[in-house]
């Protein structure tokens, strides 16, 4: 299981996030504004939302059509990097300000995580509800990934690596925490080269709704974020 067995359940968002039905088939990018309070954000993933800044002042909120998932049980595993598993030592949830922070360095190509952004996930891993997996050589800390865990929803928000096969790894320890059930997802958001050799897929937004809708209802290895009382749209 990652993290503590009962998060603290922050106040429902004001915001409403258009159904994912009402969306336009193929379009990412659906609205600006809100804000990043705990439960602004974890009404956003339980709806099929994430956010992404656009700018210096404003929050975008996006919904891949397709979007890109991986089925634990599809995770693909090559011998290498099964050799990469045995090389590492990996933590979970004890370096979460080290992960982030390395996600955002400014040096990767086309960085996008902010200072808003670092604030309101590391507000959300206080409260329990945003993760970290820490891959460790020698060295000191080699790769590892964050994101936000709902029931069996774990929404993947970056991974980075120093070291050879290191994100991959944390990819894979995150599988053997989450379980290989039939309604856990991970959600990678667009898929690329790099995670469909890992075994990502993509499905059209119609069938993600399906499939959040069934791990949050499921449940999963996280505890579940209870539905959102919603009164404002985002604008």
């Amino acid at each position: 299981m990652i993290g503590r067995d009962q998060p603290v359940i922050p106040p429902s968002t004001s915001w409403e996030f258009p159904p994912l039905e009402s969306l336009t088939p193929g379009e990412d990018f659906i609205a600006v504004g809100a804000d990043l309070e705990p439960g602004t954000l974890l009404g956003a993933y339980t709806t099929g939302y994430f956010p992404m800044p656009v700018d210096r002042k404003h929050i975008g909120w996006f919904s891949p059509d397709p979007r890109g998932i991986i089925r634990p049980a599809d995770l693909r595993v090559t011998r290498s990097l099964r050799r990469s598993v045995r090389r590492y030592s990996v933590t979970v949830d004890t370096a979460f300000d080290q992960v982030i922070a390395a996600c955002a360095d400014p040096a990767r190509p086309m960085g996008w995580i902010d200072q808003r952004i670092r604030r309101a996930y590391t507000h959300l891993h206080n409260l329990g509800w945003a993760h970290s997996i820490e891959v460790w050589d020698d060295d000191g800390l080699a790769g590892g990934l964050y994101g936000i865990g709902i029931g069996g929803l774990f929404a993947g928000e970056s991974m980075f690596h120093r070291r050879t096969d290191a994100s991959k790894v944390a990819l894979v320890h995150l599988v053997d925490l989450l379980g290989t059930g039939s309604a856990t997802i991970i959600d990678v958001q667009w898929s690329t080269p790099h995670l469909e050799s890992l075994g990502a897929t993509t499905v059209t937004r119609a069938r993600y709704q399906r499939l959040i809708a069934a791990a949050l209802d499921q449940g999963g290895p996280l505890p579940c974020y209870p539905p959102a009382i919603r009164e404002r749209r985002v604008p």
